[in-house]
């Protein structure tokens, strides 16, 4: 009885905190919000594509909708950083943010570290990889924080997403590791999360003091754990996803996603070990991580940053 509970719950949720990129236009935005925002675009090696999207996010700034925007760079070799400087944005590199904490540990961390710099009351992270990236990605997210429900929190993106190989482009078949392997497992274990589209979008926003109580997972599984976490503080009543229609970015063959399903994984057995349904993963269970890189690298992907508000303030002298 529990379980059609948990799933009629959900289809609530669903029904009422579905939104659409259309309800929330930037004049819109501009005329009501009260709170400021900044927006964080983790990137490596995606000069390709990191300027548009900087320009969009400016054109934002312009227009009154947004008060920052921030590209924090992995140490990319393909002119990154140059490119997003150039269109505009504030440029940070990871490895120069929170340094005490020690090398940097992928896209999760550095949306971690980015807490150090990002100043907004609402803040929204977006991929540096998107072709076909819009205003609209934006909008959509920071919406219902700015416009919406007082009881809303977190916000995630839903889309579709073509699958395209070389020339070929098919209407579906991207997300492959999200209907395999993340959504599966919010059915099983956590049917109150039944209802998200797209649980591994990295397109999010956030209030900032709920941001700073959560950890961030450091490799592929800082979606899918910052979704259990933020769901385990502020309920379904604080979360909204918003359809931004389509998103388009590199697909990778069917091997290399292995990593990023065990992450997924093994993101979610943690979960369910400290909430007592499971029992504690052996670390030993890290060697069963196919090849492709070194057991110590899936090793510290694996890891996670602690709440940004634990870490210790300096005493002002």
């Amino acid at each position: 009885m529990g379980r059609e509970l948990d799933l009629e719950r959900a289809r609530q949720w669903h029904a009422s905190r579905t939104l659409h990129h259309s309800d929330f236009p930037p004049e819109r935005l501009r005329a009501e919000r009260t709170e400021s925002v900044s927006v964080c675009v983790p990137a490596r090696n995606e000069a390709g594509t990191v300027g548009a999207i900087v320009a969009d996010l400016l054109e934002l700034r312009e227009a009154g909708v947004v008060d920052q925007v921030v590209v924090i760079d992995a140490a990319s070799t393909d002119g990154t950083p140059e490119v997003a400087s150039q269109a505009g944005a504030q440029v940070f590199q990871e490895s120069e943010l929170v340094p005490e904490v020690g090398a940097p540990l992928g896209k999760g961390d550095a949306m971690w570290r980015a807490l150090s710099v990002l100043e907004g009351d609402v803040l929204c992270w977006v991929d540096a990889d998107s072709g076909g990236f819009g205003p609209h990605f934006v909008c959509g997210l920071i919406g219902p924080l700015l416009c919406g429900e007082p009881a809303i929190q977190f916000v995630k993106a839903f889309y579709r997403r073509p699958f395209k190989v070389g020339e070929v482009a098919l209407p579906e078949g991207g997300g492959r590791v999200t209907e395999l392997t993340a959504r599966p497992l919010l059915n099983l274990f956590y049917p109150q999360l039944a209802g998200i589209r797209q649980p591994l979008a990295g397109e999010i926003a956030g209030r900032r003091d709920l941001m700073q109580t959560i950890p961030f997972g450091t490799g592929y599984s800082v979606e899918i754990a910052m979704l259990i976490d933020v769901w385990s503080q502020v309920g379904l009543d604080g979360l909204a996803q918003v359809d931004i229609e389509m998103r388009q970015n590199r697909h990778q063959a069917l091997g290399d996603l292995t990593p990023m399903a065990y992450a997924v994984l093994r993101a979610v057995a943690t979960r369910l070990a400290r909430e007592g349904r499971a029992s504690e993963i052996d670390s030993a269970s890290d060697l069963l991580v196919p090849a492709g890189s070194s057991l110590e690298e899936r090793r510290l992907e694996l890891l996670e940053r602690p709440p940004f508000a634990s870490l210790a303030v300096p005493e002002e002298s």
